[in-house]
């Protein structure tokens, strides 16, 4: 089988020849495996590394690609971003939030940055796309969310404290950012077809310990976006994968009432997150994406640690059969090449 065919399948809970394995590195991470493989092209390195990658394929908004990591001075939405070195990483912070001293409603309207969808760049995505095709990958995009778009443009503490004591601006503020990304993702849908397969929807909604905001909150002001995205999703034929970090167990029934079919990362250290009650409770209704700790066992581990934490997933995440193993997360800058081999050595030689 092909890499995409065996996410599809996979997908589909058919028949694989192998258990597929997907890596989310940063470019550090790519930059030490140029090294060490003497390739140049990215998708040169996910080719000898033998891994059934899933493309990210997000279209740039005035430019080629779009990384929503990496934004030259400020994002789509006018968010200035900020970056920042730390250690062996480079990482992207946000400035103030463009409505930060917003009062109400009636100001997004006189909002200059606004972005236009026709801006984003269809014919770049479709050409990744394409290149992906040719190595054999399947492909996800574009990027999408509700909540970490309203906290970039709100700031992150008037965005909590908005779920509570403004909602009238916060439903009037999502209104805004939902309909510019429909209108996106409808005519990202409509210039690819099939060259995509999976559509990435982004709402972080658990932290290390807890939730960011209460469940009722979310039935109320995102599930019903969520869901019209899922409808449409599915309505052409793709599936929907929803990435929230964090400890966000009270939140996966619900998202798989929306139509959710792929959760990522599985940030299995997390309260609730446990690896075995998820598979327990929702494996025969939600495909798995992730798994692999990599705040401590991918970055600092040995090659043995690393083969015991990635067969303990397959054991408990893929019990179900749906599981595509992945790094939890992008892999971190530092982390040994030699353990992002152990983990995709170890998926590949699974027994079935």
């Amino acid at each position: 089988m092909t890499p995409h065919q065996r996410i599809l399948a996979t997908l589909r809970r058919a028949p694989v020849d192998r258990i597929p394995v997907d890596i989310w590195l940063t470019p550090e991470m790519l930059a030490l495996f140029r090294e060490r493989l003497g390739v140049v092209d990215e998708l040169d390195i996910y080719q000898r590394l033998g891994v059934d990658k899933i493309v990210m394929v997000f279209p740039g908004y005035g430019t080629e690609r779009f990384d929503p990591n990496d934004s030259e001075g400020a994002d789509p939405w006018g968010v200035p971003t900020i970056k920042v070195k730390s250690g062996l990483a480079t990482y992207q912070e946000y400035g103030r939030g463009p409505f930060a001293d917003h009062a109400g409603p009636d100001e997004l309207d006189r909002y200059p940055l606004w972005p236009d969808p026709a801006r984003f760049n269809f014919a770049a995505a479709a050409s990744l796309a394409r290149r992906a095709r040719q190595y054999g990958f399947a492909t996800v995009g574009p990027w999408l969310s509700h909540f970490e778009i309203y906290c970039h443009l709100r700031g992150m503490e008037n965005a909590l404290m908005d779920v509570i004591a403004e909602p009238e601006y916060l439903e009037a503020a999502l209104d805004r950012i939902d309909a510019i990304q429909t209108r996106l993702l409808t005519r990202f849908l409509d210039e690819l077809g099939e060259l995509i397969d999976i559509v990435f929807i982004s709402d972080d909604m658990g932290t290390q310990e807890s939730q960011l905001i209460a469940p009722a909150a979310w039935v109320r002001h995102f599930q019903p976006r969520v869901a019209r995205w899922c409808e449409l999703i599915h309505s052409r034929g793709k599936h929907v994968l929803f990435h929230s970090d964090g400890a966000c167990r009270p939140f996966v029934p619900l998202l798989i009432e929306s139509g959710v079919d792929i959760l990522n990362p599985i940030q299995h250290v997390c309260p609730g997150m446990d690896r075995e009650s998820l598979s327990r409770e929702f494996g025969s209704r939600l495909i798995f994406h992730g798994g692999v700790e990599n705040q401590t066992v991918l970055p600092r581990g040995t090659v043995s640690d690393v083969v015991k934490e990635t067969r303990r997933c397959l054991e408990t995440l893929g019990e179900e059969g749906g599981y595509i193993p992945c790094s939890c997360h992008f892999a971190q800058a530092g982390t040994p090449t030699d353990n992002i081999l152990a983990l995709i050595e170890t998926v590949q030689s699974w027994k079935l």
